[in-house]
This record gives structure tokens, sequence and C-alpha cells, in this order.
């Protein structure tokens, strides 16, 4: 995965999502729930190179970051919650698609019953 198009299609795959452009800034897709509108990944480009912000679980944050010079705290977000991926072709897809499951279920609502 490389490109912003292939990082939105891949998005897109999960159920009740939707890409949004809610900024000025073009450069800024976000992939969206539906049924809360949290948002589970940041899509944009920086340094030539296109970016994905995750969700991450607090245990696990600091491992990404240690095996993959590619991943680091997120852009624009918190630093303790996100990471950023940067698709430069050096972090395997298994695990851009493992982070982004992961983003998409922590910000997915939890139902009680």
């Amino acid at each position: 995965m490389k490109s912003r198009q292939e990082a939105i299609n891949y998005c897109m795959r999960y159920r009740d999502v939707y890409e949004d452009q809610p900024f000025r800034d073009k450069n800024w897709t976000l992939m969206r729930h539906k049924e809360n509108q949290k948002v589970f990944a940041w899509v944009f480009e920086r340094n030539h190179h296109i970016w994905i912000n995750v969700k991450c679980e607090p245990g696990i944050i600091d491992y990404w970051r240690q095996i993959h010079g590619s991943i680091v705290p997120a852009y624009h977000l918190n630093k303790e919650h996100w990471n950023s991926i940067i698709l430069d072709g050096t972090v395997p897809e298994k695990e851009i698609y493992e982070m982004i499951e992961t983003s998409y279920n922590l910000t997915k609502r939890h139902r009680t019953n």
C-alpha cells in the first residue's frame, strides 16, 4: 500500500464507514464510522509520502514505533493514543491492515446490553 486511494479503498472495506474531507485543506481525508462519526483513519500526504494516522492500544503503541522507523507518534493528534504510519514501503501491508483494523475497532461504538 503506497497511495492515498489504496488506503481509502482498504478502509472502505469495513462495515458502515464513509470518507470525509471536512477541512479547507483537501490534503486530509478522514475515514469515519457512520454510527458515531468517529474517525478511525486520517489519510494525508506529508514529505512526499502518504501517511495514515491510526488509534492504537495503549500497551502496543510503543511496540509499533520500536519495530518500524516509519511508524511515529501521530502527526497533529494525541501521541499517547495515535500513531502515524508512513507509507514508504517499509511496513508490511499485513501490519498496516492490522493497525487499521485495531483503530476501527477502538473507535467503534460498543453497545452495552
